[in-house]
């Protein structure tokens, strides 16, 4: 199930909203791709973090 306007896993609730947000992104992406709610949920987290800290990296350089 894909989620979509402001729905997202209850593992991102704790989540602060950018990266949430992202997340979610990501994650109905990879859904789309393998049909894995559980693969979706982590790749999206995980993805989500990279992105944002290489983010922070780029801005402080």
């Amino acid at each position: 199930m894909p989620w979509l306007n402001g729905d997202y896993p209850p593992s991102y609730k704790n989540q602060p909203k950018k990266i949430r947000d992202k997340a979610t992104e990501i994650a109905n992406e990879v859904l789309k791709t393998t049909g894995n709610e559980g693969e979706a949920i982590a790749t999206g987290l995980k993805q989500a973090r990279a992105h944002f800290k290489k983010e922070e990296k780029t801005k402080g350089e």
